[in-house]
């Protein structure tokens, strides 16, 4: 696969604390150097001047859809617009048709990932067998097979002791349990965020202790269990409260954080526009404070986008009727810095590390760092870009989202698995040998 030199970067690596100027040089599909002023024949150089350089970006939260909803999303789609995200990796949910129970749905992920996909694909499998919450999936069966955690996100386990041997079988198979924190007998009905909006819309609330309730039961249970349990999406200020405690109190507990849920709150909501519709719904503005705060402080071990494509006529449907979800692979970045780091709540480091080697370490995935030796999994980035989101340029499928139209600052350029470039923003016209590198500039399909 030869070389490649990205020169004048500067490179953020939170596994070693780096974070200044420096070149990276990528032998075959493996970092062989990063340090300043490096050389190499015969390399092609990439220039990263401006640019912040970092280990490949990992999604642990999105929906493919495939099999059985190709007409919304493909792991070929999907994986794309992951690419276009400055995503490396990406951890499929199991909520397909038929749903990952079993090996033989697990292996076809992967197969088809190894054929189609740009990007990496890590298939995580269901808890219980069709995400029904009544009999455990083969959970050894599905690590053998390739799974990475298992979860049956859109679907929680209401039963407790379900939820229990869930969490005693992946202890011993050394896997995460991820939940998606709903009581259905509390949010049943609802459509948005319980609260004045709500009512002003004469829409039915899903209450904020729907989640809190959920979160406090398994917190409960990981305690009982000593299973590694992750909260997915939380939304809610007395969840992230929570927890922080039991964080405190060291339990194996992680959580992820959405850049919907930090960008937007349920006053954004537009009224009967299904592309805020999403599930756990807009909170208050209360929440999103104590989100970002949790982000802050380091209670939030990831962010993760809960990338959830459903086709245009699926959402073309009353509010109360359509289902819950956007996409959000390609503007997670910009969410986050937008939100984020140019307010001055968190500092590049501690963003590069909620893309990274945190979420990395949920999953214990090997990845995650910039260093001699590792993969060449690169995410490139301007954080001062200036941009505007256009869902119809977007590679997924589909195009539910209520960013089109949003002005950004900050996005990603180059997008670099294996050592080599599967995404980038501009043309690339890299050099060789001693050549000037070239400099990337602009925004392809972007206003600027």
């Amino acid at each position: 696969m030869g070389k490649l030199l990205i020169k004048n970067g500067r490179v953020i690596d939170p596994a070693s604390r780096r974070d200044g100027p420096a070149d990276v040089l990528i032998e075959n599909e493996t970092i062989s150097a990063v340090g300043e002023n490096l050389e190499a024949a015969d390399a092609e150089v990439l220039d990263a001047s401006g640019m912040v350089v970092a280990p490949g970006f990992i999604d642990i939260h999105v929906h493919l859809r495939e099999p059985g909803f190709e007409h919304a999303e493909t792991i070929e789609t999907g994986a794309r617009a992951a690419a276009a995200g400055g995503f490396t990796r990406i951890c499929a949910m199991p909520n397909t048709n038929p749903v990952n129970d079993c090996a033989t749905v697990t292996g076809y992920i992967l197969e088809q990932a190894r054929r189609f996909a740009a990007v990496k694909v890590h298939p995580i499998g269901a808890i219980t067998q069709g995400s029904e919450g009544k009999e455990l999936a083969p959970i050894g069966t599905l690590k053998a097979a390739g799974a990475v955690a298992i979860s049956d996100d859109g679907q929680p386990v209401m039963n407790a002791r379900v939820m229990r041997r869930a969490m005693e079988l992946a202890r011993s198979f050394g896997l995460t349990v991820v939940q998606h924190c709903e009581d259905l007998n509390l949010s049943a009905g609802g459509d948005m965020h319980e609260g004045v909006e709500s009512v002003r819309r004469g829409l039915g609330g899903i209450p904020a202790c729907a989640e809190d309730v959920m979160v406090a039961r398994d917190l409960l249970l990981a305690e009982l269990t000593g299973a590694r349990y992750h909260v997915a999406h939380l939304s809610t200020k007395n969840s992230m409260a929570m927890v922080a405690y039991a964080k405190l109190r060291g339990l194996p507990v992680t959580c992820e954080v959405t850049p919907h849920h930090i960008s937007l709150r349920d006053v954004d909501t537009v009224p009967y526009d299904s592309n805020y519709k999403m599930k756990p719904p807009l909170r208050s503005a209360e929440d999103v404070a104590a989100l970002i705060d949790g982000i802050a402080k380091g209670v939030v071990d990831a962010i993760a986008t809960d990338h959830a494509p459903h086709t245009g006529y699926q959402k073309m449907q009353e509010f109360e009727r359509c289902p819950f979800g956007i996409i959000g692979l390609e503007t997670a970045l910009a969410i986050a810095l937008d939100r984020l780091v140019h307010p001055g709540h968190i500092t590049l480091l501690r963003l590069v590390e909620l893309f990274t080697t945190g979420p990395a370490s949920v999953f214990g995935l090997p990845c995650g760092r910039l260093a001699p030796g590792e993969t060449a999994d690169v995410t490139i980035f301007d954080a001062n870009l200036e941009w505007t989101y256009d869902v119809n340029q977007s590679y997924s499928k589909s195009k539910n989202t209520p960013f089109h139209g949003r002005r950004f600052r900050g996005a990603p350029m180059v997008t670099i698995v294996d050592g080599k470039v599967v995404w980038s923003r501009v043309p690339l016209a890299r050099s060789a040998g001693g050549a000037a590198p070239p400099v990337l500039s602009g925004a392809a399909g972007a206003t600027g």
